[in-house]
């Protein structure tokens, strides 16, 4: 059984894309809210361990939010291969999952 919502995470290594990237997709109401959150990223890329500060996003949305807000991370992310990963959220109180739905709907 699918789940109902999803959180949702990418990153990024601007401010700036990190803004534009949560600002739009809480905008087009892809996403309820956007937690924008500093980290240190190690991770092998083209053969060579690489060491980065980077931005995690992280989204919370509607099911049926889930592949429009996946195709604007890639039409809109500045990397060849940004991280999209969505895990389903099982459970949350009444209140703020429906938040999430009402935010997630056209107005």
């Amino acid at each position: 059984m699918a789940a109902d919502y999803y959180q949702v995470v990418t990153t990024t290594d601007t401010h700036d894309e990190a803004d534009k990237l949560a600002g739009g997709i809480v905008e087009n109401r892809l996403g309820a809210c956007v937690h924008v959150i500093p980290m240190t990223s190690v991770y092998r890329w083209q053969g060579k361990i690489e060491k980065d500060q980077e931005l995690r996003l992280v989204v919370k949305t509607a099911a049926d939010r889930l592949n429009p807000l996946i195709d604007y991370i890639k039409t809109n992310h500045s990397y060849d291969v940004p991280q999209v990963v969505a895990t389903e959220i099982v459970a949350g109180t009444d209140e703020y999952l429906s938040w999430i739905r009402d935010e997630t709907r056209s107005r």
